[in-house]
């Protein structure tokens, strides 16, 4: 039989039942859209989560001072480690495979300016932080290293600070009383969406100035453990992240030699690793991810089965005709042929409204105002290739069965069928 002929025929069976059809390639149809849709939003996860950790910083280790946990060259174990700027100094000249490295020193001081006053977190650091702690001026400038040089009195505003601060208001230029000292706004940061932070909080509540400036107006407070030279925390960025973990070591051994603790210990000196994490949130997401295309692809083969079932009950409602046309001379090869086309074609065409449909989707969300906890979806070629096998093997396994059931019956069984 001509394949224009079975074709043909194909679409009138179809037609015939419009609604059973429609339902069954419904199934499929909503499968392929889950697929590219969910793989789609466990990618955009990922890519979100990615670049909301860079927010934090690129590539960097944040040095907080521990308590030692095992002895070491006579000192006890338990011994606070207070880190100091003589630390951040001493690893710039010793560690080469850190390429920056900046002190923080942190203070929650006043801030009052001719509109507003605040009491919001300081941090004094040198100019190379700004770089690797991805800190982007809206308006104005950063801070240089002749600034930091000279200890001149400039300060950054978060996007936050900049609002309560200078509301509505011109804000370069102006002058901003920082605990009773007279600073200079010389720039505001973009407005951050970040998901993490450490230390005083977000980036965009913050203010920030050179440290030679913060450690002369506002030294720490003088108490147990802190002193001239104390500081917050180091943080630091490796040469490459190739060698993270090398210059991390290399930093350790630093500071173990300057406060006579094992590098092997842990507890001395904690570190916050953002290549670490970043590592583990790409593992949580990468598994979320392929747990979504399970899933979707789960649902797909169930829309085959309902592709199955569906022809196996034309096989049935049709066994008279089957009968019929074999009694005319066809043969079980056009009898398969058929059947297989019509099944064929109702994955096919469901596949191809389901790839339509999940693309489409995924391109609509892109212009939608999506709320900041909803990622946009990416278009996975590799979703669709998973997508499209599927489809494949389901049109071969749920045509082929039905096709050679109808194929296998006898002309005598199928004319005596009422």
């Amino acid at each position: 039989m001509p394949i224009r002929e079975i074709l043909l025929q194909t679409v009138a069976a179809l037609w015939a039942n419009k609604l059973r059809s429609l339902l069954t390639m419904f199934g499929i149809v909503w499968g392929i859209t889950s697929v590219i849709l969910l793989v789609g939003l466990g990618i955009g996860f990922r890519v979100q989560q990615a670049a909301q950790l860079k927010t934090i910083g690129t590539d960097i280790a944040i040095l907080f001072g521990g308590k030692t946990g095992m002895p070491s060259g006579g000192y006890a174990a338990g011994r606070d480690v207070r880190l100091t700027i003589g630390d951040v100094q001493a690893i710039k000249r010793e560690a080469p495979l850190v390429r920056n490295i900046s002190p923080e020193l942190r203070r929650t001081v006043s801030e009052v300016s001719a509109w507003n006053a605040a009491s919001r977190a300081v941090r004094g650091v040198w100019p190379e932080y700004q770089n690797f702690r991805s800190l982007k001026v809206d308006q104005g400038r950063l801070f240089t290293q002749a600034d930091e040089d000279a200890g001149r009195r400039v300060i950054l505003l978060g996007a936050e600070a900049n609002r309560q601060l200078f509301p509505g208001q011109r804000v370069i230029g102006e002058t901003l009383m920082v605990e009773g000292y007279p600073y200079i706004v010389i720039g505001v940061l973009e407005n951050k969406k970040q998901n993490g932070s450490y230390g005083s909080g977000p980036d965009n509540t913050q203010l920030f100035t050179p440290y030679s400036a913060m450690a002369r107006d506002f030294p720490p407070t003088e108490r147990p453990g802190v002193f001239p030279g104390w500081i917050s925390n180091i943080v630091f960025q490796p040469v490459s992240p190739a060698l993270h973990a090398e210059a991390l070591a290399e930093v350790t051994r630093v500071l173990a030699d300057r406060h006579h603790f094992e590098p092997a210990d842990k507890d001395a000196v904690w570190v916050w690793d953002t290549l670490e994490g970043a590592k583990f949130t790409e593992r949580i997401f990468s598994t979320m991810t392929l747990f979504f295309a399970a899933v979707a692809l789960l649902t797909l083969a169930l829309g085959g089965i309902g592709v199955m079932n569906i022809m196996l009950v034309a096989v049935t409602e049709r066994t008279r005709e089957i009968g019929v046309r074999k009694a005319l001379g066809a043969t079980a090869k056009d009898i398969r042929r058929q059947f297989f086309a019509e099944s064929a074609i109702i994955t096919l065409l469901s596949g191809a409204c389901g790839l339509a449909v999940g693309v489409g989707v995924c391109l609509l969300l892109r212009l939608l105002p999506l709320p900041d906890f909803l990622p946009v979806p990416t278009i996975s070629p590799a979703a669709i290739f998973a997508s499209l096998t599927t489809l494949g093997a389901i049109t071969l396994a749920a045509g082929s069965y039905p096709a050679l059931r109808a194929a296998s019956l006898t002309p005598i069984e199928c004319l005596r069928v009422d």
